[in-house]
């Protein structure tokens, strides 16, 4: 009872308070990335190599990697997104790449989709696959794969399901990464 009276009186009276800021609702813009994206995005992607089994890869990519990437995908035409703050800040990113180099393989694309960590949760993953999407289909690509890693990518397998994607298969043990083997889901979405 003491107790509840003492923590009554610690509670400063209203007039008295800071009034609370409102929170910043969360906003972007989706658009094309540019070169000046790239060392922010190479940090976004970094983040998942050395942090997560969402990614395969093993050793973080040098910004040359990430201009080599950027400059060949501008070249033969893919899509390739960013969302960006209303401060310019990159807040994550989308692009596809070719399925299989094979030029049968041209109008089958793969997608990766990666958000900062202060963005996660909060629609952004939705709405950069939705871009992802559209501008896929103006690209005039017809299939669309997703890899996605067989633990730990929940969120991006329900994300790819709401979107229509089907699962095609599933392989055990093809990667191993942090001391342990990994496998993925395959997931196909026709863009027609």
């Amino acid at each position: 009872m003491l107790q509840e009276e003492y923590e009554k009186r610690r509670v400063l009276p209203r007039h008295l308070r800071k009034p609370e800021a409102p929170e910043t609702p969360f906003s972007y813009e989706i658009r094309d990335a540019v070169a000046a994206d790239l060392p922010h995005i190479r940090e976004i992607y970094n983040y998942y190599v050395t942090n997560s089994t969402v990614t395969f890869d093993e050793d973080t990519m040098s910004l040359a990697q990430w201009k080599s990437k950027y400059d060949y995908l501008r070249k033969i035409g893919m899509p390739f997104l960013v969302a960006s703050s209303p401060s310019s800040q990159i807040l994550g990113y989308a692009l596809v790449s070719p399925w299989k180099q094979k030029k049968a393989y041209r109008f089958t694309v793969e997608n990766s989709i990666y958000l900062g960590q202060a963005s996660t949760g909060k629609g952004l993953g939705t709405a950069l696959m939705r871009a992802l999407l559209d501008a896929s289909k103006q690209a005039g690509l017809k299939e669309m794969i997703a890899v996605i890693a067989d633990r730990g990518a929940d969120a991006s397998i329900a994300m790819h399901t709401r979107f229509g994607f089907t699962e095609i298969g599933r392989m055990g043990h093809v990667g191993f990464k942090f001391g342990r083997w990994l496998g993925t889901i395959l997931m196909q979405k026709s863009l027609k």
